[in-house]
């Protein structure tokens, strides 16, 4: 079992025709995962990486039955293609898109919230790298290579932190069951929480590497749910200590501004909550492996 994604779980791919889409799309398919078919508007019935091509989202659902859904649309047009998809009836979408305005994501998440519960799309990212289950398949612009399947999840803002921590556990002979990019803006579809709540029902995940930054209340949060209803170990690394109060950096969300937002801040809240903090980003996998073994011991 793995979460949001499996081997059978038909894929599609909003943008498959176009470079950036098209390269991600046939790794995904090299992988194995079960891709069943691209939308391109205009293109519509022609084919490309051997798999279909459909005008719409809606048409690419009626003729494959997918039910998650790839978004490599331009910034100015992936918030339209994301509400497309999720009045298709897709389950879950991935938007790897960086630079979608927040307005945009404002209306995104109003949207979403018309369906009821059972009908509502769960969305990762924008500004995600994606998600992952080792040996079952994968939907983004992770390396899948460096993934080695286990039993330990990940969910991150940070990208290139969340390969770092599955290669570092990799090297220890740790695997992960699932790993998912939630994405660096301030506005984004899937929270900390959200995805802790999936990790915590999911048989197949043992303990949770939770990978956050500065900016934003989502790991206080985050931390405030753990402390109450996982039952699993979280281990937890914020970046951003060294930065100053007040000042934007990287990520588009990664600006301070009230109390809990700062990575000290993040830490001693975590720390509270009862969240082993791993102390820099070398360390993460050796963090987890410790936490492991106190585990097995108690």
């Amino acid at each position: 079992m793995a979460i949001l994604i499996t081997k059978t779980t038909p894929v599609i791919v909003q943008g498959m025709s176009g470079r950036i889409g098209a390269f991600h799309a046939a790794d995904m398919i090299k992988y194995g995962t079960n891709v069943v078919g691209g939308v391109t508007p205009g293109k519509g019935g022609e084919h490309h990486l051997d798999r279909p091509l459909f005008n719409t989202v809606r048409e690419a659902v009626e003729a494959t039955g997918a039910e998650a859904s790839l978004v490599f649309v331009p910034p100015p047009f992936a918030a339209d293609a994301t509400m497309e998809a999720a009045d298709a009836g897709i389950k879950t979408a991935v938007c790897v898109t960086d630079g979608i305005p927040s307005q945009d994501m404002m209306k995104v998440k109003r949207f979403l919230m018309r369906y009821p519960v059972e009908r509502k799309m769960r969305l990762i990212g924008p500004n995600c790298a994606g998600i992952i289950s080792p040996g079952h398949g994968f939907m983004g612009i992770m390396p899948p290579h460096i993934y080695m399947a286990g039993r330990i999840g990940i969910v991150g803002r940070s990208g290139t932190l969340g390969y770092e921590a599955a290669s570092q556990m990799k090297a220890l002979g740790i695997g992960v069951s699932t790993s998912v990019g939630i994405g660096g803006d301030p506005i984004n579809g899937s929270s900390f929480k959200d995805i802790l709540q999936l990790f915590e029902n999911d048989p197949d995940t043992d303990a949770v590497m939770l990978i956050g930054e500065i900016g934003g209340p989502q790991e206080a949060e985050a931390a405030a749910w753990a402390s109450v209803h996982m039952t699993k170990p979280v281990v937890a690394y914020i970046a951003g200590l060294s930065a100053p109060k007040g000042r934007k950096m990287g990520h588009a969300g990664a600006i301070i501004s009230a109390f809990g937002e700062s990575a000290q801040e993040k830490v001693e809240i975590l720390t509270a909550a009862g969240i082993t903090v791993a102390p820099n980003p070398s360390s993460m996998g050796e963090t987890m492996a410790r936490v492991l073994v106190q585990r097995k011991a108690a």
